[in-house]
């Protein structure tokens, strides 16, 4: 149940994984990339959702492209045409929402790091076809969030001491949100930034990863089912 699929987006097409539960049906997710890129990680996390019930679909963002390096992760995710990644997580959330095996034909996005702010994105451009969000510690200097353009209900996870991601500035964010008649629910977590990211040792936070993903799951059924 897991494949490379190919969808159309920009007038041209990326690539991405996909992952289906056993019984071959479920909601549709999209799940974007940190800034290495489409790894091992978010494959694995792909299969988790799948797992748990989600047609889960990671695209390819850096078409291609990723890294271990931070350096060279740095200059992908500073090259990344915010314009043009807005429109392949359209395409990505047409192709899920259109899919024989998303069941209801509810699509969510969830992403880490840059994935999280991007998924923010997705929720404020395309609120016609994204149902919900979850942000992971979502950082990104170039994609613009107008919080009183987020209509769809988000749910963020962020460490309490993660400096690239402040707690004061998530409270801003969401309390915009709040006011413009949206709804942002913010945990925090004894953590720093990555703290999901199971495959590196010096940032990863069992506790807060399992709680997070408990929370996420409960809110994604809640959202996304019948």
């Amino acid at each position: 149940m897991k494949e490379l699929v190919k969808f159309s987006a920009d007038g041209d097409s990326t690539a991405g994984y996909l992952s289906r539960p056993e019984d071959g049906k479920g909601p549709g997710l999209l799940v974007l990339q940190e800034w290495w890129g489409l790894v091992d990680h978010i494959r694995d996390v792909c299969d988790r959702f799948a797992a748990a019930g989600f047609v889960a679909l990671a695209p390819d963002l850096y078409h291609g492209e990723s890294t271990a390096s931070p350096d060279q992760a740095q200059k992908l995710y500073m090259a990344l045409n915010i314009e043009h990644a807005g429109r392949e997580l359209r395409g990505a959330a047409d192709f899920l929402h259109h899919h024989k095996a998303v069941s209801p034909s509810k699509v969510g996005v969830v992403g880490f790091c840059m994935g999280g702010q991007l998924a923010l994105y997705a929720a404020q451009e395309h609120g016609d076809r994204i149902a919900c969000a979850v942000d992971f510690y979502g950082i990104h200097p170039n994609v613009p969030i107008e919080p009183q353009r987020i209509k769809v209900p988000v749910l963020g996870h962020f460490g309490e001491r993660d400096q690239s991601v402040p707690v004061d500035r998530v409270r801003a964010l969401a309390a915009r949100v709040q006011e413009a008649g949206g709804t942002f629910e913010a945990h925090f977590y004894d953590a720093g930034h990555a703290f999901f990211n199971d495959t590196r040792p010096t940032v990863f936070a069992p506790e807060a990863a399992e709680l997070a993903w408990r929370r996420t799951l409960d809110f994604l059924h809640a959202q996304l089912g019948e």
